[in-house]
């Protein structure tokens, strides 16, 4: 086999430079962080200059992840100062995508929380 098919299958097997850490992220989120009778905006694009589709409620829940983008890498996450973090959050705000009530769009990640939404708690799990 050429050098190439290696490095193809070594790439393919995740073997092949440093590994780095990877995640999809969860299935559902909830919203934290928004006064209770106020709402997170659910937007066409992920800016908040972008036209608002939706308004999410502040104790919604099971909002439908379908991907974030920008925010902190683990990297960064890992060995930047308390007070870098915040400026490199600023300067590249995560973005999430979203299905809520049928509609798609884009919320500020900042107020999303994991969500179980619909698998049972370990309260529900004892016999």
């Amino acid at each position: 086999a050429s050098a190439g098919a290696g490095l193809l299958l070594a790439a393919a097997l995740g073997t092949a430079g440093p590994a780095l850490a990877t995640a999809d992220g969860p299935d559902f989120y909830r919203v934290r962080g928004v006064p209770p009778g106020g709402a997170l905006n659910l937007r066409a694009e992920p800016s908040t200059s972008a036209p608002r589709i939706a308004r999410i409620p502040a104790e919604a829940q099971c909002l439908r992840s379908l991907g974030c983008r920008g925010g902190l890498t683990f990297q960064e996450f890992s060995t930047l100062s308390e007070a870098e973090q915040k400026r490199r959050a600023e300067a590249n705000p995560r973005w999430c995508r979203v299905e809520f009530e049928g509609k798609v769009g884009w919320v500020a990640g900042r107020y999303l929380a994991e969500d179980a939404c619909g698998l049972p708690t370990a309260a529900q799990q004892r016999p």
